[in-house]
């Protein structure tokens, strides 16, 4: 028998970040000692007292499902942590997902038709162009490698990028996969674009608690963004919850009717007592936040002083646990990171599959120790 697969899937490759991982635990399986620097997941373990609420909401018989949109509770604690944030955020606003993908997977679906024109900020988190092409969008890519990953100094790219015909941005700062935190003035650029041609925008703050120094700001606070920005977090870093899987958006509530559609026929619900977990997460848990974060600072700064000391060209990150080290001149960082897991058993991520070709992804969310091996290997084996 011969299988015909829809179109809107063959627009898509897998997961390149997945795709590496996978290759690294087949090698480790194989004996190897693999340093895995592919994975978006904090290494930390989720907090205590969030493991307890889970077993807890489970000896309570927090089993069955949900309201679709989530358990009132959670919505209420979520809608108050992004009314502290200075988000006009009630209840109301928020639909609870089996993690942050989810959302925006969601959002994707519920905003992009076909031929509608999405914007990306490049280097882009690799799922982003896949939801895309997935809706029936068209891609339009803005590139911020030549301003070191900066939103700022590219408003005039992006502005040459977004017109009348443009259906959605996204934003996502800081960022997956260079740990940029764009300025207020960056975001103020953008808010002057969505509002001139009325665009929807997508703020994807997920990595919103992980930043060094530096103040994250929310789009949906400036003035004329509330009512067209989608704002998408979630559990999996802030709290190392990432087996967890739950998320959320908060959006008008015409879009979250909408939205609610697509939530409703494809997933239902989020877990329930995953859900009583994150209450418990979002409201009793900012110690261990701070605790990983600092983490994550002393990590970054390691790495940066490595990298620095055997002339490796690394632009600044202020968030989340990723940087780019500019690896491959010739723009050849496909070869690059399979000599790096082949050869020194490191595994990175090759930048163009976020849009960055010469460069790889690298996270930190692995011990100083382990990060020391990684930089001792690709420099044994010529790397750097």
């Amino acid at each position: 028998m011969s299988m015909e697969f829809a179109d809107r899937v063959g627009r898509v490759e897998p997961s390149a970040t997945l795709a590496i991982s996978n290759k690294a635990a087949e090698l480790e399986a194989a004996g190897k000692d693999v340093v895995d620097l592919s994975v978006g997941e904090p290494d930390f373990p989720t907090p205590e007292n969030v493991v307890e609420a889970g077993k807890a909401a489970l000896d309570a018989g927090h089993t069955g499902y949900t309201s679709s949109n989530g358990v009132p509770e959670l919505r209420a604690a979520i809608a108050e942590k992004l009314t502290g944030d200075g988000i006009d955020c009630g209840p109301e606003n928020v639909i609870v997902t089996p993690g942050g993908k989810q959302a925006l997977f969601e959002t994707f679906q519920t905003v992009v038709d076909d031929g509608d024109e999405v914007v990306l900020l490049d280097p882009a988190w690799v799922s982003y162009e896949a939801m895309a092409k997935l809706a029936g969008g068209t891609l339009s890519r803005v590139d911020l490698a030549p301003y070191d990953f900066q939103l700022e100094p590219g408003l005039d790219d992006l502005a040459a990028a977004v017109s009348d015909e443009t259906e959605l941005l996204v934003v996502n700062s800081p960022s997956n996969p260079t740990g940029a935190v764009f300025s207020d003035a960056a975001l103020e650029g953008v808010r002057d674009l969505a509002v001139d041609h009325d665009v929807t925008v997508i703020s994807d703050e997920i990595y919103q608690r992980i930043a060094y120094g530096v103040d994250v700001t929310s789009l949906a606070t400036l003035d004329g963004m509330a009512d067209r920005t989608v704002t998408i977090n979630g559990f999996s870093k802030a709290y190392s919850m990432t087996g967890w899987r739950l998320g959320y958006l908060c959006a008008p509530e015409e879009l979250v009717s909408q939205a609610g559609k697509v939530h409703s026929h494809s997933v239902s619900c989020a877990v329930n007592f995953v859900q009583h977990a994150g209450i418990e997460a979002i409201r009793n848990t900012e110690e261990a936040v701070v605790e990983m974060r600092e983490a994550f600072r002393d990590r970054r700064d390691m790495l940066l002083d490595l990298f620095d000391e055997r002339g490796v060209d690394v632009p600044h990150p202020d968030g989340a646990f990723y940087m780019m080290p500019h690896v491959a001149p010739d723009g050849d960082d496909d070869e690059w990171a399979e000599e790096a897991i082949s050869g020194a058993q490191v595994a990175t991520v090759p930048g163009h599959a976020f849009g960055a070709p010469g460069y790889a992804r690298i996270s930190y969310a692995a011990s100083e120790e382990r990060l020391r091996e990684a930089v001792d290997r690709l420099a044994s084996h010529g790397l750097i």
